[in-house]
């Protein structure tokens, strides 16, 4: 199901289907570096790692991680969405792409338009979290109109993120 479209790209809700790309993703040196590795290795594991998280949060809250595909020849790049963390009060924006679609704008793109999509659906705040040093990701959210608002530390097991934040306003 398409979420949203702006003039280069397309948001849609993941597949099982999706599995393939969704392990591309998940082990870029990007993801694995700024993110975490998540021991996703096969096919199988990337299909059951989508149904348990995306495709249920989708079912169970109207929104999750969506496929982020160009287009001009529907080609997967990234992935941009919304995630509620139990360890956050708020929504979060979270966001990965393919590394060979950075530099061009999507992710900014594509955040823009999860954001309006956040606000079309009543959402009053979304917040974002980056590791410290990802200045890349901090860009990304700077220009999609969020703020840098405090460190924050998820767990006493994690190390401290930053916490970026907007304060969105109804639809008119």
């Amino acid at each position: 199901m398409q979420v949203a479209a702006t003039a280069r790209l397309r948001l849609r809700t993941l597949t099982l289907a999706d599995a393939g790309f969704y392990l591309a993703v998940v082990n870029t040196p990007q993801f694995l570096r700024w993110i975490g590795d998540r021991q996703i290795r096969t096919e199988a594991q990337a299909r059951e790692a989508l149904a348990q998280g995306p495709l249920t949060m989708q079912a169970m809250r109207g929104f999750s991680l969506y496929l982020v595909e160009r287009s001009s020849d529907g080609a997967a790049i990234g992935m941009c969405g919304l995630i509620k963390r139990a360890s956050l009060a708020d929504v979060d924006l979270g966001y990965a792409y393919l590394p060979e679609f950075a530099g061009h704008g999507y992710a900014t793109e594509a955040a823009c338009a999860v954001l309006e999509h956040a606000r079309a659906r009543g959402l009053p705040r979304v917040v974002a979290i980056t590791t410290p040093g990802n200045d890349g990701s901090d860009a990304v959210l700077r220009r999609a109109g969020m703020h840098f608002e405090c460190m924050l530390q998820l767990s006493a097991e994690e190390a401290p993120v930053q916490l970026f934040a907007i304060a969105l306003a109804p639809p008119q």
